[in-house]
């Protein structure tokens, strides 16, 4: 019931507005307003708080739903649910919960901000410096790569109150958007996920009061690390929706398109193939889902969540080259969806963690 009420949100809401988005490079407001109102920007949080009182699982369907249609209203929704909502509602204090959760699963968008310029795969080189003043936190320095980075009005912040510390000096901040000597910077011109704002942010002097340090001063890296491995399940189904979403457009085109007197559905040489596909992303799919019920028992995900990110976003990868060829010339046009798929899904192997760096935790869990 809840899958299907996604579904038909994205099919009766999203799909109008995809290209309007894509080429305005904004996800539409109007479209985020009904996100809130549906509740899917507060899926996993109790109700007393406004949330939906639902589980990770529940957060996967609705993330891969959306991106069958669109991966950029997919990650908007996802990274509110894993990445600023998680940590909050897991190290935030009672207030703290009270007066943040509340405002999320209302009317506010939320991003969250680790990367830097110089601090990517490295993730806790950090060059934003935290000093302590009367009252509270000065932050200093610049973020990069930040989701939701235009719409966001809260921000889960990291930056180090002392860098001799190394990640041991590194404290989460929560940030309100308005805050003096914080501001958005400028919003980047990608090759997918287009109508996605990802932006820079910058902090001059920006003062921080005690009652916004998210969790203890110097265990940032904690919950840094704990809220990404929840994000990688998200971002697993954002690629399992995009390789789905491409994989259904692709079937239906095989069966209209005829060559040789025939549709194409019926060469076996394009049967194979999209068997082999459809094989692969099933797979993907059960790891997803299986990394969702880890989580959801209280298990821990480091190693599922990587395997669920890296093979989900190798598996969107190919599943959307084959599309576009399964459509020939079309394909490679913007008349058509699948080459949207197609540069939606390259984000995959990047974002919350590169390919390699899940290769890393997989291969530290296994040999450890």
């Amino acid at each position: 019931m809840f899958r299907d009420a996604v579904t038909a949100l994205a099919e009766g809401e999203v799909r109008p507005r995809v290209h309007a988005m894509e080429e305005a490079g904004k996800v539409d407001p109007a479209l985020t307003r009904q996100f809130f109102q549906m509740g899917l920007m507060g899926i996993e949080l109790p109700e007393a708080v406004g949330g939906a009182g639902g589980t990770a699982m529940m957060i996967v369907l609705a993330v891969e739903e959306l991106s069958k249609v669109d991966a950029s209203a997919a990650i908007q929704v996802d990274v509110q649910n894993t990445l600023v909502e998680y940590p909050l509602a897991t190290y935030g204090t009672e207030e703290q919960r009270q007066r943040w959760l509340s405002r999320l699963t209302a009317n506010t968008v939320g991003a969250y901000a680790l990367s830097e310029p110089g601090s990517g795969s490295d993730a806790f080189a950090l060059a934003t410096r935290a000093t302590k003043v009367d009252g509270g936190w000065r932050l200093s320095g610049a973020k990069a790569w930040i989701t939701n980075g235009a719409e966001a009005e809260l921000f889960v912040v990291f930056a180090t109150t002392d860098p001799a510390l190394g990640y041991k000096g590194i404290t989460a901040f929560v940030v309100e958007k308005g805050t003096e000597g914080f501001s958005i910077g400028r919003k980047e011109d990608k090759l997918g996920i287009r109508a996605s704002s990802t932006t820079a942010l910058h902090f001059d002097n920006a003062f921080v009061p005690d009652a916004d340090v998210l969790g203890e001063i110097g265990k940032g890296y904690k919950i840094a690390i704990d809220t990404l491995n929840v994000g990688r399940i998200g971002i697993g189904a954002q690629m399992i929706g995009v390789a789905g979403g491409a994989l259904a457009a692709a079937t239906a085109y095989l069966k209209e398109r005829k060559q040789f007197g025939k549709p194409l559905a019926e060469f076996q040489g394009i049967q194979f193939q999209v068997a082999q596909a459809a094989t692969e992303l099933e797979a993907a799919r059960l790891m997803v889902y299986n990394a969702a019920r880890l989580k959801d028992a209280g298990q821990d995900i480091a190693r599922e969540g990587a395997m669920a990110k890296l093979y989900s976003s190798q598996v969107a990868e190919r599943v959307t080259s084959l599309c576009v060829e399964l459509f020939g010339g079309y394909g490679y046009t913007k008349e058509y969806p699948v080459e949207k798929f197609y540069r939606d899904a390259k984000i995959g192997t990047i974002y919350e963690g590169t390919s390699n760096m899940q290769l890393q935790t997989i291969a530290k869990a296994v040999l450890r």
